[in-house]
């Protein structure tokens, strides 16, 4: 603290269970640097310029427990002083905008809050944390030019960035630590992330050296330059870790080059990076485009979409074979017109029409369950947001929970009715299903639905774990539906053969035809 200047922000997990920006459980607020709440803006102030740090907390207040603060969201209020951040910050030479959400998992009021830091040179987030490790490089660019540069945990991969202007061209580099020398090459700065909206790119054209910053634990003994695999000679120092090598930026003015740079420290540790320059404003490089499409994506708004259309299909065909009748198909009758006549039968009994109907209904309409939400204090879950100590936090990874529920369950669950009732038609019952021999083909359908039970049934575990007792005893969608279950299905196999009569009728006419 007495030499570096620290700026820090809050993640979602340090908003986990926090009942309120003043309780003793908001531990960031007693050990960060900034030590307050909110969004603000830093100026670092040089004889060269300005350099703005804003900070973007999207953090819920409340803070629920996991898993329902994935999202950040962002109020109009909050929009409005990160609108203000953005202009005190236009009369610096860049600005650097850095936040824990990526703006993909940001909710916000119009016109959203990649509008709002169009700005900025450059984005600096985590939160997904190079989801895994399958997506190691998560890095892209705003189509108002802002790049957006994922950077993984420090926790567990000890991952951090350093990034540096050199005359106000942007660069920088993610290292693991402990990894020695690191290194960044400032100029020529890479073609990918490049931006003519934000950076002075014919500067390109008019330096005169190569410059490297170059950092080790022992002291470098040589830094080695190639441009397109041609030796160009050795980086001189020239102060701090600054190395400087005398070039033509001419000798390059077409098309692409690939610059190399080699680092070597007194201990024999050497390292090599590499990236591609063009001096030519007009040329581009596309970023990975599933990278992209993570970080660009809405997810909590193709989410919510992607529910609601799950809703609508499934209400659609339920009401629809409720009101038509059962059609008459020639010839022998395969898996599209069994699952139809399947259906029109479901449809026709009102046990399991209504069932089903008020289960997909309450789905959407809810409450989930009512528990504590935040340690000591109480709040309902619905599809559409949680309400809690007096707020309602909008709906995020709710519509992601409400799918999975719908895939893995409600709608299973349903074809599961489904080819009990067409079992019944063909005139079984349990036992006598399980006599007809065709093991390999009835087994697999009672055990994947038992599969899927057991996960209903872990669900509510998890709650009873997560919410506490109350929740685990006040919840329709999970507790009552497991113990209602049994009795949908035993109500199937033990349903009286007489309500079934026209139905086996159809079906036998239809199998004679």
């Amino acid at each position: 603290m007495e030499k570096t200047k620290w700026l820090d922000i809050k993640g979602n997990h340090d908003a986990f269970n926090i009942p309120s920006l003043d309780s003793v459980e908001n531990y960031y607020r007693k050990y960060s640097a900034v030590r307050r709440d909110g969004s603000y803006h830093y100026v670092h102030s040089t004889p060269f310029g300005n350099y703005s740090f804003i900070s973007v907390d999207a953090t819920l207040n409340p803070g629920p427990k996991r898993p329902y603060n994935f999202f950040g969201i962002l109020d109009e209020k909050q929009m409005e002083e990160l609108l203000l951040l953005a202009k005190e910050s236009s009369r610096s030479n860049h600005s650097v905008w850095f936040g824990h959400y990526t703006t993909s998992t940001i909710l916000s009021p119009a016109p959203g809050i990649r509008s709002i830091m169009s700005s900025a040179t450059a984005y600096f987030c985590g939160h997904l944390h190079t989801l895994g490790g399958l997506m190691p490089v998560l890095h892209t660019r705003h189509v108002q030019g802002t790049l957006e540069l994922e950077v993984g945990d420090w926790k567990d991969n000890r991952r951090y960035r350093i990034f540096a202007f050199d005359h106000d061209l942007f660069s920088f580099a993610d290292w693991t630590f402990d990894e020695w020398p690191v290194v960044l090459i400032t100029n020529p700065k890479s073609l990918l992330y490049s931006c003519a909206k934000h950076e002075p790119l014919e500067r390109l054209l008019h330096s005169t050296h190569i410059r490297v910053l170059a950092f080790s634990l022992s002291p470098i003994t040589s830094v080695t330059v190639k441009i397109d695999g041609v030796h160009l000679g050795k980086a001189v120092h020239l102060s701090g870790p600054i190395f400087i090598l005398k070039w033509n930026p001419r000798s390059y003015s077409n098309g692409t080059h690939n610059i190399e740079v080699i680092v070597q420290d007194s201990v024999g540790r050497s390292k090599s990076v590499h990236h591609i320059f063009s001096i030519q404003e007009d040329t581009h490089l596309r970023f990975d485009p599933l990278a992209s499409f993570i970080l660009l994506t809405d997810h909590c708004s193709v989410a919510r979409i992607l529910f609601v259309m799950i809703v609508v299909i499934q209400l659609t065909i339920l009401i629809t074979f409720r009101h038509r009748g059962f059609t008459e198909h020639k010839g022998p009758p395969g898996l599209i017109i069994l699952t139809s006549f399947s259906l029109h039968v479901l449809s026709k009994i009102n046990i399991f029409y209504y069932s089903v109907l008020l289960l997909t209904l309450y789905t959407v309409l809810g409450p989930w369950f009512v528990g504590e939400i935040i340690t000591g204090k109480l709040g309902c879950c619905f599809s559409f947001g949680i309400f809690v100590s007096g707020h309602f936090l909008q709906g995020s990874l709710t519509y992601i929970v409400g799918i999975l529920q719908l895939a893995f369950f409600n709608i299973p669950l349903m074809a599961y009715l489904c080819w009990s009732l067409l079992q019944r038609c063909f005139g079984h019952n349990f036992r006598s299903h399980l006599r007809q021999g065709k093991y390999l083909k009835i087994i697999p359908v009672h055990l994947f639905m038992l599969l899927l039970y057991m996960w209903q049934i872990y669900s509510c575990y998890f709650l009873h774990m997560t919410y506490g007792t109350v929740a685990l005893l006040f919840s329709p969608l999970r507790t009552w539906l497991a113990l209602l279950t049994p009795l949908l299905i035993h109500s199937v196999w033990t349903l009286n053969s007489t309500k079934l009569g026209t139905f086996i009728g159809q079906l036998k006419s239809h199998l004679s035809s």
